[in-house]
């Protein structure tokens, strides 16, 4: 049975006890924002920005949902607990670019934001409205970016966006493709164009971008957004029940989002990549990735075999 001084002595115990495991969690948090985050040039501004950014396709067309908002709130806050700061969506994702505009405003700390969307319509007219309609969903001044999404109506939307820059009411031009689509018909724009930015899909799959494309952006100077890193989840399908290779740890990888974000954006021509998620364990996954070291050339090489022998 405890005496008086003894109880006394537990108390004490108990009480440092907890303060030191508050303490211990702080600096670990403190040790966290003080890691250097990865980050990648902008090739027409020598401006930087994460390696890491955030896209919109899906994750947040959650429509008029109060719980469904309030979620993706939860999910952009730790976008921007880490650091993030580009965030891409376009008026071709339903209700995203509502949706982001709401979970925006429910951020009430301060963060930088690297602004990005799309013009999509075949009408030149319309893409003017359009523009500025996303600006109004945003609740934003003024894009950081705008493309051309899938080089709709091309000619005549960058026009209109080449001169929305020299007007200084956007920052920066760029013109976007996926699924591997049209890629010679982006490479003649790449060559005919002063572009500052150029999207396309990339990853540890599919790999065609390595062959010119990336190529091209590098010795242009056109900047890079690597679209759907994770090949729409079906790469976490591939390596299900799958253990990271060993050697992976030495380049501070500990979970296959940063696996195959890192074996994205090593690749020196690539500026940005734009996972998407619904899901905060996922963005913390995913935001990881952009710390610690990037695989060289031979781990890269690694990377890539390892997953085609799964």
């Amino acid at each position: 049975m405890l005496n008086k001084r003894s109880f006394l002595k537990a108390i004490m115990l108990s009480f440092l006890s907890s303060n030191f495991c508050k303490i211990a969690k702080a600096n670990t948090s403190n040790t966290k924002k003080k890691a250097e985050i990865v980050k990648r040039t902008i090739h027409s501004s020598k401006e930087n920005i994460p390696a890491i950014g955030m896209g919109t396709w899906l994750t947040f067309d959650v429509g008029h949902n109060t719980k469904n908002i309030l979620a993706r709130s939860q999910v952009l806050k730790t976008f921007f607990d880490y650091g993030g700061e580009l965030i891409d969506s376009s008026p071709m994702y339903g209700t995203s670019e509502r949706v982001l505009g709401k979970c925006l405003a429910k951020i009430s700390r301060d963060f930088n934001l690297f602004s990005a969307t799309k013009v999509w319509t075949p009408n030149t007219w319309h893409g003017v409205q359009q523009m500025k309609n996303s600006k109004k969903l945003w609740n934003i001044d003024n894009f950081n970016l705008i493309q051309v999404h899938n080089l709709v109506n091309y000619e005549n939307h960058l026009e209109n966006l080449f001169q929305l820059k020299e007007d200084k009411k956007i920052n920066y031009v760029g013109v976007t493709t996926s699924h591997g689509w049209r890629h010679t018909k982006t490479i003649e724009i790449m060559k005919k164009y002063d572009l500052d930015f150029v999207q396309f899909t990339y990853n540890i799959v599919d790999r065609e971008a390595e062959s010119y494309l990336l190529k091209l952006a590098y010795e242009k100077k056109i900047s890079v957004i690597a679209n759907r890193p994770f090949q729409g989840g079906n790469l976490f399908n591939l390596i299900k029940n799958k253990e990271l290779p060993m050697w992976a740890k030495d380049y501070d990888i500990f979970n296959w989002a940063s696996f195959f974000l890192k074996y994205i954006i090593s690749n020196k021509a690539v500026t940005c990549a734009i996972p998407a998620t619904t899901q905060t364990n996922h963005m913390h996954q995913n935001m990881q990735a952009m710390y610690g070291r990037l695989p060289d050339y031979k781990t890269r090489e690694n990377m890539s075999q390892y997953i085609k022998n799964i």
